[in-house]
């Protein structure tokens, strides 16, 4: 069956929507922890809620093409989320971590060309 292409652009909208939940989720984490900071923080009800979002735009994508496809995509979470935390959280990257992002970036070109 292969993948149709508005199935694979569905997959890294998912991927980019999902992966503003960690970037919630870290900011989150700094609150202090306990039963009323847990119910007003915001930062963790929007981080889970974009999780799900991420996830509930990538069940109907799954119609459009096969799951080794598809899946591997998911992978480009780890290239948002990297991105997104030197912009949000000033987070720094270093060559290594670079290298890795590269090393993404191909595979999944791979996966696509492949399709």
């Amino acid at each position: 069956m292969s993948a149709e292409l508005w199935a694979i652009g569905l997959v890294v909208l998912a991927t980019v929507v999902g992966s503003f939940g960690p970037i919630l989720l870290k900011k989150a984490s700094v609150k202090k922890f306990n039963l009323h900071s847990l119910i007003v923080n915001y930062h963790l009800f929007g981080g889970a809620f974009l999780y799900i979002l991420g996830t509930i735009l990538f069940i109907p994508a799954l119609k459009g093409g096969d799951l080794s496809i598809l899946y591997p995509f998911v992978a480009l979470s780890y290239v948002w989320v990297s991105i997104l935390s030197i912009k949000f959280l000033g987070e720094k990257m270093n060559l290594a971590k670079w290298l890795g992002i590269s090393l993404i970036i191909i595979g999944v070109t791979l996966i696509g060309i492949g399709s």
